[in-house]
């Protein structure tokens, strides 16, 4: 078979390159490699495109080396439902036309797979379907990923696709060979993610940072996260192998950025995050490492944090959320306000500058008023690390979801674009656009200046 894996446009107000990858599309496009078919990708939020410096309608920012950076982009109409908020709405990647140029210079594919992401990012996966359809009519359009698992329902009714698939990518082969009959030749454990091939990122254009995978899952449950909702099972990779694997896109690539994108790196670190990172010191490497998802505070002992410095972490950020203590509780108790002083004490006793430490507060969450979150922010500046305001998005499924049913005054039960944090759909009457601009502005101010201006 001849298949043909789209990542698409992001359509939303904001959307920044955090050491972003379709990490899940990759592994599907290995997968299908090992089942003896043949794979091209066209990757809609790839950066280094060729044709986008030629296309005017496009805004190109400048990118960091170390894989971070702001999207190309473009102003497009808001979609009918969000046309009353008051900011830009973008299509970030390559323009429609560039998609249809990459499409008719492709073979004809057997089947297209596109995959998704957050919910309300689901208008740019519509428009690459309605793309393939156009270019490639008598093809079998399957859709997975985020969007296609959490809103099942709504992508089989409004996506287009011939197929909405969710779940991960082990279950395509034996869907391939049920739909198509094509017989697997590799099905991978979906209890041993060591089983798994290693993602296709020679597929990319450029392969400036690799995001790994130490582990799948969460061993929380917390009330506002989806990750047990995509991954049932907390399971670990065996930590000579994610070594290897590191260091299979060190020397063959020459890539020196990784992420990790584990929602529990730090789970079980005696067999799993130690043993790797005494590895990855021991064959020195030579490779820088960031943690986007953020690390569980609780589990941050002082030998973790000193070989996280020695193994070359260079950003880290931490899961908090809140330092109130009755909603640290009723949400999972991932974390106690201690535990996270503790933890940025470790870090910063181990070579780690506050400029490192960035600690995520959640804001908008039902329920939540403005004085607690910035008497979050202040905890976490008093602890000595750096907090990040993170917008909060509700999340069918999820144990807070019939919460924020109830505190929305938006449909969110029936349209995925009010899941949009930027419109902090959930909100408590006291966070106000203007009290929210405040809090956004004193997150980002130094403590010494903030300081001077509570004063």
């Amino acid at each position: 078979m001849r298949a043909l894996l789209i990542n698409p446009n992001i359509h939303d107000f904001s959307a920044f390159d955090f050491w972003m990858k379709p990490l899940g599309l990759l592994y599907l496009a290995a997968l299908l490699r090992e089942n003896g078919h043949e794979v091209d990708l066209i990757d809609c939020m790839d950066p280094w495109h060729p044709g986008i410096p030629l296309d005017g309608e496009l805004r190109v920012p400048v990118r960091r080396h170390t894989g971070r950076g702001k999207f190309p982009f473009q102003v497009i109409p808001k979609p009918e439902p969000i046309a009353f908020a008051r900011r830009k709405y973008r299509r970030f990647g390559i323009s429609p036309r560039m998609l249809r140029d990459e499409l008719l210079r492709k073979h004809p594919p057997d089947a297209v797979f596109v995959t998704s992401m957050m919910t309300y990012w689901y208008p740019g996966v519509f428009e690459s379907i309605r793309s393939v359809r156009e270019v490639f009519p008598g093809a079998p359009v399957i859709l997975g990923g985020v969007y296609a698992s959490l809103c099942t329902s709504h992508a089989v009714s409004r996506s287009g696709a011939d197929f909405v698939l969710p779940g991960g990518c082990e279950a395509v082969p034996s869907f391939l060979e049920k739909t198509f009959g094509f017989p697997p030749l590799c099905i991978p454990n979906a209890n041993d993610p060591d089983t798994f091939p290693y993602p296709a990122f020679d597929l990319l254009s450029r392969l400036e940072q690799v995001p790994i995978l130490s582990s799948h899952g969460c061993r929380f449950r917390c009330t506002y996260c989806a990750s047990h909702l995509l991954r049932k099972k907390f399971l670990v990779r065996d930590p000579a192998r994610t070594a290897d694997e590191i260091e299979f896109w060190r020397r063959k690539f020459g890539v020196r950025e990784f992420s990790f994108y584990d929602d529990g790196f730090l789970a079980e670190a005696e067999s799993s995050a130690i043993p790797l990172l005494r590895e990855i010191i021991r064959r020195k490497l030579d490779c820088f490492f960031h943690t986007p998802n953020g690390l569980h505070a609780r589990w941050l002992t002082a030998e973790a944090a000193s070989l996280m410095f020695r193994a070359g972490f260079q950003t880290v950020r931490l899961g908090f959320e809140t330092s109130d203590s009755e909603r640290q509780a009723a949400t999972g108790g991932k974390v106690r306000s201690e535990e996270l002083r503790e933890a940025i004490a470790r870090l910063r006793e181990s070579g780690f500058r506050e400029m490192d430490i960035g600690v995520y507060i959640l804001c908008g969450l039902p329920g939540q008023e403005f004085a607690e979150i910035k008497e979050s922010l202040e905890f976490v500046r008093s602890c000595g690390g750096r907090p990040y305001l993170t917008e909060f998005s509700p999340i069918p499924g999820t144990a807070i979801w019939k919460d924020c049913i109830a505190a929305s005054s938006l449909d969110i039960e029936r349209e995925p674009l009010f899941h949009n944090n930027t419109l902090l759909p959930c909100r408590d009457a006291s966070l106000t656009e203007e009290s929210f601009q405040h809090l956004k502005i004193y997150s980002r101010t130094p403590p010494e200046v903030g300081a001077c201006q509570e004063a």
